[in-house]
Formats: C-alpha cells, sequence, structure tokens
C-alpha cells in the first residue's frame, strides 16, 4: 500500500493562563489550557492522526502525562518525534487536515501562521496543511466556554 490515513482528536478545559498554543502559534487568550504539555489541542490531534495512520499507538503512549520530562513541553517537538518516527519507517505526510472547535477565541487571524508553522516542522507545503475553525453554536462544553478541541486527519505517502 503507497497511502495510509489517520485521523486524531484532542480536548483540554480552559484553565489558569493568558494565552492558547495552537498549531505551534501563541494565541492570546483570557484563559489557558489544563495540560501536562502546553496544551496545543492541534498538533496533539495532529500527532494522534500520524501515528495512527502507522499504527504506532497514541500521543500518550509516547509522551505519557505521568512523565514530569514532558511537563511545560513545546508540543512542536512531539511534532518532530512523531515526524522522525514516520520517516524512519518510510513515510511522510502527503497532507494533513484540520479543525479546531471553540467559540473563543477568533481564530481567523491565526490560521496561516498555524499552517506555516505546522507545514515548517513537517517539512511540507504550506498547501499540504489546511487549518479551519468552527464553533458548536454554543452546544456542548465548547459552546458553553469550557473548553477547546481539535481533529485531525491526515494521508501519509511513501517517502
Amino acid at each position: 500500500m503507497d497511502f495510509r490515513i489517520g485521523q486524531g482528536f484532542d480536548v483540554h478545559a480552559f484553565g489558569e493562563g493568558d494565552h492558547l498554543m495552537l498549531g505551534g502559534v501563541r494565541v492570546a487568550h483570557a484563559r489557558g489550557v489544563v495540560a501536562h504539555s502546553d496544551g496545543d489541542v492541534v498538533v496533539h490531534a495532529l500527532c494522534d492522526a500520524m501515528l495512527g495512520a502507522l499504527a504506532l499507538g497514541d500521543i500518550g503512549r509516547h509522551f505519557p502525562p505521568s512523565d514530569p520530562q514532558w511537563k511545560g513541553a513545546d508540543s512542536l517537538a512531539f511534532l518532530r518525534h512523531c515526524d522522525g518516527l514516520l520517516r524512519a519507517r518510510g513515510w511522510r505526510v502527503g497532507n494533513a487536515d484540520l479543525t479546531v472547535i471553540c467559540e473563543l477565541p477568533k481564530l481567523g487571524p491565526h490560521v496561516e501562521a498555524m499552517r506555516r508553522t505546522l507545514a515548517a516542522a513537517l517539512g511540507v507545503e504550506i498547501d499540504a496543511v489546511s487549518v479551519k475553525a468552527t464553533t458548536t453554536e454554543r452546544l456542548g462544553f465548547s459552546g458553553r466556554g469550557e473548553g477547546i478541541a481539535a481533529q485531525a486527519a491526515c494521508l501519509l505517502v511513501r517517502a
């Protein structure tokens, strides 16, 4: 088979803080997230999609929250590690499609920076990375402003 498909999902509750890390980009916000690492739901969902495509487990298996070395860690390091695992097995990301689910903050002004950052971390062209945002029309935990989520799909191709 010359391609593999993976999907990922991540969620974090809002907590103390003044910003969010989303797609490797610092986004000002009235709250932060409750997380062991920097809580970047976009990168975490993408890592899970990449790992899942090759049946390599999930992000928690590779970077367990019980391990103190990952406390406050930059999630882009997780992404680069996952990309290295893929490449060592002869695969690379062909494209990734990401959706951030939240009412606030408004992400439109940050989408292109997220795309550039993720593409650079993966060593792919920017047109291989899509980042979109949606709300839940004020329904559920994200609609009530309790947290933020992201989902990812990615296609892996032979390197």
